[in-house]
């Protein structure tokens, strides 16, 4: 049974106390699992969904990489879909506490792909003879100013035809982002968290999680090296693409 996710929950007297940035701690591995679900519209689809995404795209001895891996969610949907021959996988997280769980989680999971967990950075990594790249949620940690060198790093790394899946939150203009936020928060509260719990951990993302524009990306990932960009998900301000090389 997973563990249920109270870290924003707190009496009077602690909210009135500065919130800490976010940061991806032993406590966060903890509870990542319930916190993930219960914070991202979509998230269980998406994940039942990559597998239909890998299983055209990976090709006979290539990789597949999972760049901000966490806890493996988006490796083992990969890894189940791959056919292909002679396919190795590497998932790569830079939190040492989900590097140790995800090991275990993987060491668990029964499937001849063999998977490599690594702690690195996804901007350290090399890329090599990739036919899928995963990045669920990863991009949108990155300092704005690495992003175009990651994304270029990818697709230089990358085999013709291969993808790249990307799942990130979304900005908007001012009218659809409170639209949305207000509609995300329902949501949030449908699935138990508090008022406070909500507000401690939008003021914890603040400036560590920064998104943009579905414009954005979208050029961006053009400039990078990527001939196509097909957005394939959205639920609220979540959204997923496929960048093909």
């Amino acid at each position: 049974m997973r563990e249920r996710d109270q870290i924003y929950a707190a009496s009077q007297k602690e909210s009135n106390s500065e919130t800490q940035p976010f940061e991806f701690s032993q406590s966060v591995v903890r509870v990542f699992p319930d916190m993930i679900e219960r914070s991202v519209p979509g998230y269980g689809l998406l994940l039942e969904l990559t597998p239909l995404m890998v299983r055209r795209a990976v090709r006979d001895n290539s990789r597949i990489y999972d760049l901000g891996c966490s806890l493996g969610a988006a490796t083992l949907a990969a890894r189940r879909a791959v056919t292909a021959e002679g396919v190795e996988m590497i998932a790569a997280d830079n939190s040492p506490d989900m590097v140790r769980r995800c090991r275990e989680i993987v060491a668990a999971d029964n499937s001849r792909v063999p998977v490599q967990v690594l702690e690195a950075d996804a901007c350290a990594l090399p890329i090599e003879n990739a036919s899928v790249v995963l990045m669920y949620f990863t991009l949108q940690f990155i300092p704005l100013e690495q992003r175009q060198t990651l994304l270029q790093k990818i697709a230089a790394g990358m085999k013709p035809g291969g993808v790249l899946l990307l799942a990130e939150k979304l900005a908007f203009d001012p009218d659809d982002q409170h639209w949305l936020d207000m509609h995300h928060h329902d949501f949030k509260r449908d699935q138990g968290y508090s008022d406070l719990e909500i507000a401690r951990k939008r003021q914890a993302l603040e400036n560590v999680l920064v998104p943009e524009t579905r414009d954005v990306h979208h050029e961006r990932l053009k400039k990078a090296g990527f001939s196509q960009v097909v957005d394939w998900f959205q639920c609220l301000n979540f959204t997923a693409l496929a960048a093909i090389k």
